[in-house]
């Protein structure tokens, strides 16, 4: 199986360069994440998605959390971080936009709950 063929939560990110994925990619990609949206008023497009929590305590659970799979798959999001709320916002700076990594990352965040 090649690594096209496997889900994106088993796939690797991978130094890029280039231009971000184009329109049409960006939202066959989306349909493979649940609750992710694309930010249309940011060239090359931004991934985000708001994560609710009980309590701060389950909010910095999964912020450390986050903090891993960026470390692993060396690619880091932006992060905003409230009491009981956590806003992630995937995109690649060297191809200036979304690429393959950000869904990857997107997938994996999304099976630390799963």
């Amino acid at each position: 199986m090649n690594a096209s063929t496997l889900p994106l939560a088993q796939q690797r990110c991978r130094p890029l360069s280039g231009s971000p994925l184009s329109s049409m990619a960006q939202q066959a990609m989306l349909t493979q994440v649940q609750g992710w949206a694309l930010d249309p008023g940011v060239p090359g497009g931004v991934l985000h998605k708001t994560f609710t929590f009980p309590d701060f305590h389950r909010t910095m659970a999964f912020v450390n959390a986050v903090a891993w799979v960026a470390h692993e798959q060396d690619h880091h999001p932006d992060l905003t971080v409230s009491f009981n709320r956590c806003t992630l916002r995937w995109a690649t700076h060297s191809v200036g936009g979304l690429s393959l990594n950000d869904f990857i990352c997107a997938a994996r965040v999304d099976a630390l709950s799963a």
